[in-house]
């Protein structure tokens, strides 16, 4: 597991938690839920984006493997 990926996979992760915490606060109606809600949705889409980087990134690092595999005589 890459380090993009693990940053990713907490991001995403912390970004969920965030977003449970702020519906649960909306439901007690408790002010200052919206904000909690904003930086959920902030860090959970930061953190997806770094999971589909790091994706691109494995995929990328292999087609270079084999492009060098297959120029080497």
């Amino acid at each position: 597991m890459n380090r993009y990926l693990l940053r990713g996979i907490i991001g995403t992760a912390l970004g969920l938690a965030f977003c449970l915490l702020g519906l649960y606060l909306m439901g007690e109606e408790i002010s200052g839920y919206k904000w909690i809600l904003v930086l959920g949705v902030v860090v959970f889409g930061v953190g997806f984006l770094t999971i589909v980087y790091s994706l691109i990134r494995k995929i990328e690092r292999r087609s270079l493997l084999d492009e060098r595999r297959k120029n080497t005589p």
